[in-house]
């Protein structure tokens, strides 16, 4: 079904226009944090980069300011009684038409300042009269073909240097263009469905993929159907280093899939996309290096592999098999096995000082939160969290190796679980809170970091006095809006300081899970609620102002979506 029967509509700026699969999007996003006047083509190929500009003018081929209005299926120009109309065909075509009562469209080569090469060339094609461009940053070539009408004006073919390169397409007669982002070449462009005819394919397409995910929906979960969207349009096809269909973090500027951030999408869509769920969840191990560590993170032409993220992956391993309609195969199962099995011995050895039992990160970044005061004294250092999320994952394998029927694995697993569990108790926990301590001195430190309390993940299994205070500590940093990554009270409190302050969804959804696993239910669900209702006021941002709840970074983050799907399905659930 689908809420009041309409598709949900959102801010340009906030969301980009774009479509499941695609590897490109519509927005005024033109670099990290950089916002453009006119809207932009812009790939995600090789990067971050804006493409084609489109700058709506009138009848003497002006600049104005036109409205723009977006839906999951359509992104429209207006002004005056004229309007221009933006559809996805396929993932890699867009179809646009002007209605010819006034309002044009300027369609051109992105600002040349944006990069540091002269331009893209722009030829037309002898072979079918379309017009193309070749661009060196992303690889590919964009071809526009006219549909209807004539293009006032084309201007800047085979020019070399910075000339500007594009057409403009008139406002006092009606017009269709469509552009495609390839590779080397492909058949002349055929005009299939007409524009309307699409139009109602996408919207079609979208409905099915929201009854999919969010069949629990109703008005009290307002923000869904957005939530959706956000994961939808954020799906790109295999392409480069992703030989799966994946779901970035953003087709703003965060536009990678983080080792760590995988498993909230994955989770989210388990239930009604299982098979992309499981290969979102897969996209790291497909580049595990040969010491059993996953990259940081991943997109269509980059592989970093100089930080880590922490392994939360048995954790969400548990979740992920809990919500999919199937079981997986025995092939599935030892296959998923073997590479939990060298992600977690690279923290058993290449993470563990000699004759020590806590594994230990090199930076914050390792941790997922780069900043976090937690890292103030030292960066090298050992952690509850990382700690707790090693235990769930040690315990995680030796279900699988039970599974497997891999009984002296499941031994090994079993008692390297309860030696990390004892030395997290013994070494970490220190006059009644978790500390973190220097791999290399011992010397440890306190902090008013969350971090310091997200060990709330092992829930019941942490002894009862640690749990009790854990909940104490972490209800102390909980505000209107959730649970703030730096005591609001603290003196290292910013509002904008990433994980110094800001509300997170991943550390949300974590503490909501120990919470209620712990038997605190009612902290549970407050967190959970004032999580939702901050989605549903701010959107989905990368995160929030832990006072004002104002969305802040890139505003258009899918694990932030996938969070607030998470806990609104749970609650829907339990109702």
């Amino acid at each position: 079904m689908t809420i009041a029967g309409a598709l949900p509509t959102f801010d340009i700026r906030d969301i980009p226009f774009s479509h499941h699969g695609s590897w490109f999007g519509i927005s005024p996003v033109i670099a990290e944090a950089t916002y453009a006047d006119d809207l932009h083509f812009v790939s995600h190929q090789n990067g971050l980069h804006a493409v084609l500009r489109f700058t709506p003018t009138d009848s003497s081929g002006s600049r104005i300011e036109a409205s723009v209005a977006a839906t999951p299926a359509r992104l429209a120009w207006a002004w005056q009684d004229s309007v221009i109309e933006l559809v996805y065909e396929t993932d890699d075509t867009v179809r646009v038409r002007g209605d010819g009562k006034g309002l044009g469209l300027r369609v051109n080569a992105a600002d040349p300042r944006l990069t540091p090469f002269s331009g893209p060339y722009f030829y037309r094609d002898p072979v079918d009269g379309s017009y193309i461009y070749t661009l060196y940053q992303t690889g590919r070539r964009y071809r526009i073909t006219v549909l209807s009408g004539e293009p006032r004006e084309v201007f800047g073919l085979q020019a070399l240097g910075t000339a500007e390169r594009g057409l403009d397409l008139a406002a006092a007669q009606a017009w269709e263009i469509a552009i495609e982002e390839f590779d080397s070449a492909r058949p002349r462009y055929r005009r299939g469905a007409a524009f309307d005819d699409v139009l109602k394919n996408v919207a079609g397409r979208f409905s099915e993929f929201v009854d999919e995910i969010a069949p629990w929906r109703t008005v009290d979960t307002p923000a869904a159907e957005l939530a959706v969207y956000v994961l939808w349009s954020a799906t790109v096809r295999p392409a480069g280093f992703l030989a799966r269909p994946g779901v970035l973090m953003s087709k703003h500027w965060m536009d990678k899939v983080w080792s760590w951030d995988h498993c909230f999408n994955a989770i989210a869509l388990a239930a009604g996309a299982p098979e992309l769920a499981w290969s979102q969840f897969q996209i790291p191990f497909d580049h595990q290096d040969d010491s059993g560590a996953l990259p940081d993170s991943v997109t269509h032409s980059e592989i970093l592999y100089n930080y880590v993220k922490p392994p939360i992956h048995g954790w969400a391993l548990g979740h992920l098999r809990g919500r999919l309609p199937r079981e997986l195969s025995r092939a599935e199962v030892a296959d998923v096995y073997g590479k939990l099995s060298a992600w977690t011995r690279f923290w058993l050895s290449a993470r563990r000082v000699p004759g020590q039992a806590l594994p230990h990160y090199q930076h914050g970044n390792d941790s997922g939160w780069d900043n976090a005061t937690t890292f103030d004294a030292d960066r090298v250092v050992q952690t509850s969290d990382l700690a707790a999320f090693l235990i769930l994952q040690l315990d995680r394998l030796a279900e699988l190796a039970d599974e497997l029927e891999l009984g002296e694995d499941a031994e090994t697993w079993r008692h390297e679980a309860e030696g990390v569990r004892a030395a997290m108790l013994k070494e970490l926990w220190r006059d009644g809170r978790f500390v973190a301590r220097a791999a290399a001195t011992g010397q440890a430190t306190a902090s008013t970091s969350l971090l310091d309390l997200m060990a709330i993940v092992l829930g019941d299994s942490l002894p009862e006095d640690v749990r009790d205070t854990l909940a104490r500590d972490i209800e102390a940093h909980l505000t209107q809006h959730g649970p703030a990554t730096e005591r609001p009270s603290s003196e290292h409190y910013e509002a904008d300081g990433y994980w110094r302050g800001p509300i997170w969804a991943p550390s949300t959804v974590l503490i909501e899970d120990g919470l209620r696993r712990a038997g605190f239910t009612g902290l549970a669900d407050e967190v959970s609620s004032r999580f939702r209702a901050l989605c549903e006021k701010s959107g989905f941002a990368e995160n929030f102002d832990a006072l004002s709840g104002a969305g802040l970074r890139d505003r258009a983050y899918t694990w932030t979506a996938s969070a607030y799907l998470i806990l609104a399905a749970a609650h829907a659930g339990r109702l």
